[in-house]
C-alpha cells in the first residue's frame, strides 16, 4: 500500500523517494511485522485462553511435556496475521509473487485452523479427517501448478527450475508432470514443517531462518545485474518476496518472544501449516525448488524420520510378527529427547543445524 500511494509524494519531501527502495521496503515489513506479533501477542494469549484452546500432549511422549498440557494453542494466527497486515502495507499488490504467497499462506493457515478448531474447541480428537487436509493441500498445489503453466508472470519457461550447483544446469518437467510436482511440493513442505512444530521455538525459529535465506534469493533473483552475474534466472518482479519473506520472518521472531521455552502459546496447526505451504511456494515462484531441500534440511528430516519410522515399523511387523522402531521416537526431535538431551538444546541445536543448511545453500551461488 505504501508503495502505491507514498512515492508520489516525493514533490513535498525527498524522503517518500525511500519507499520505491525493495531494501527499504523489505526492513520495514520485517519490523513491522515483528512490533505486531509482539503487539497482540497478550491479547492473543488471552483470547486463546478463554476459548479453552489447550495443548493436547501425547502420553507417550517425553514426560517433560505432561506440564504443556493446557497451553493455548492455535497461536499461528499471529504469525498469519502480523505477515499479511505487514506485506498489505509494505508490498507491491499487483506483483503476481506477491498475491500467490499470500493466498498460499491464507490457504494453508485456514487448513490448519480447521484441524486445530476441530480438535481443541470441538474436542475431536483426530481433527480435520487426514484425507481431507491433504486434500486441502493438494488442490492449492495442482490449482497453482495449472495457473503458472497458463499464466505466464516471468519469461522463464514455466516448467523449467533451477538445479543447484550446476551453472546453465535446469530441470525441465513434462507440463502434467510439472503440476504434480508443485503439488508434491507445496503438501510436502506444510507437512514437514508441521511435523517440526513439536518443541517450544522449533519450527519458529527454522521457518524464520528458512524465509530469511529465501527473501536474500528473491532479492538476487529479481535483479538482472546480480542474477546474471551468479548464474540465477532472470525473474522481474521476483524481488518482492523479499518483502513477504521478512515480514513472515519478523512475525515468527515476533511469535517466538511467546512460543521460547517455556511457551506461553504454541502456534498449532494454524501456524506451521501457513510456514510450510508459504516456504514451498516461494521456491516454486522462484524456480529454486531443489533448494528448498537445502535450506529445510532439518523439515525435511523430521519428516522422513517419521515415514522412516512408520515403514520400518510396518515391515518389521509384517515380515517378523511383531512391528519394530528404528528411533526411539518420531520425529526426530522426540527421539534426542529420549536419548536424555534437554528441550532447550535439541532446539538450539536444530536452529544451529538450519543456519549451517542456509549457509550452504549460499555457498550455491559461488559453486556452480
Amino acid at each position: 500500500m505504501f508503495y502505491h500511494f507514498l512515492p508520489g509524494l516525493s514533490d513535498l519531501h525527498i524522503v517518500f523517494n525511500l519507499f520505491n527502495y525493495l531494501t527499504f521496503r523489505s526492513a520495514g515489513a520485517g519490523v513491522t511485522a515483528l512490533l505486531i506479533a509482539l503487539a497482540a501477542g497478550p491479547a492473543t494469549i488471552r483470547w486463546l485462553k478463554h476459548l479453552r484452546v489447550g495443548q493436547v500432549v501425547r502420553t507417550e511422549g517425553p514426560q517433560t511435556h505432561l506440564q504443556k498440557a493446557g497451553t493455548p494453542t492455535m497461536g499461528g494466527v499471529l504469525i498469519v496475521l502480523a505477515t499479511a497486515i505487514s506485506t498489505l502495507l509494505w508490498a507491491q499488490l499487483t506483483n503476481w509473487y506477491v498475491v500467490l504467497t499470500l493466498l498460499a499462506l491464507l490457504w494453508m493457515g485456514a487448513i490448519g485452523f480447521m484441524d486445530d478448531y476441530l480438535k481443541v474447541v470441538q474436542n475431536r480428537s483426530k481433527g480435520l479427517i487426514a484425507r481431507y487436509k491433504m486434500l486441502g493441500q493438494l488442490s492449492f498445489g495442482l490449482a497453482l501448478g495449472v495457473f503458472l503453466l497458463m499464466v505466464p508472470i516471468h519469461p522463464v519457461p514455466g516448467t523449467w527450475t533451477m538445479v543447484p550447483f550446476f551453472e546453465g544446469w535446469v530441470a525441465a518437467f513434462w507440463p502434467p508432470a510439472y503440476i504434480a510436482f508443485v503439488a508434491l511440493v507445496v503438501s510436502g513442505s506444510s507437512n514437514a514443517v508441521n511435523l517440526t512444530d513439536g518443541l517450544d521455538g522449533l519450527a519458529a525459529g527454522l521457518g524464520a531462518i528458512a524465509f530469511i535465506t529465501f527473501g536474500v534469493f528473491a532479492y538476487l533473483i529479481g535483479r538482472v545485474d546480480t542474477s546474471a552475474y551468479l548464474g540465477l534466472f532472470y525473474l522481474p518482479g521476483a524481488g518482492e518476496l523479499a518483502i513477504f519473506a521478512a515480514a513472515l520472518g519478523g512475525g515468527a521472531m515476533g511469535f517466538l518472544w511467546y512460543n521460547a521455552h517455556p511457551a506461553e502459546v504454541f502456534m498449532g496447526d494454524t501456524g506451521s501449516l501457513a510456514i510450510g505451504g508459504a516456504l514451498a511456494v516461494m521456491a516454486i515462484l522462484l524456480k529454486a525448488e531443489f533448494l528448498l531441500l537445502i535450506v529445510g534440511a532439518v523439515f525435511v528430516a523430521e519428516a522422513v524420520s517419521v515415514m522412516a519410522q512408520v515403514g520400518w515399523f510396518k515391515y518389521t511387523r509384517r515380515t517378523r510378527g511383531e512391528g519394530a522402531r528404528l528411533l526411539l521416537m518420531a520425529p526426530l526431535h522426540h527421539h534426542f529427547e529420549k536419548k536424555g538431551w534437554r528441550e532447550t538444546k535439541v532446539v538450539v541445536r536444530f536452529w544451529i543445524l538450519g543456519i549451517l543448511c542456509a549457509l550452504l545453500a549460499f555457498s550455491t551461488l559461488k559453486i556452480r
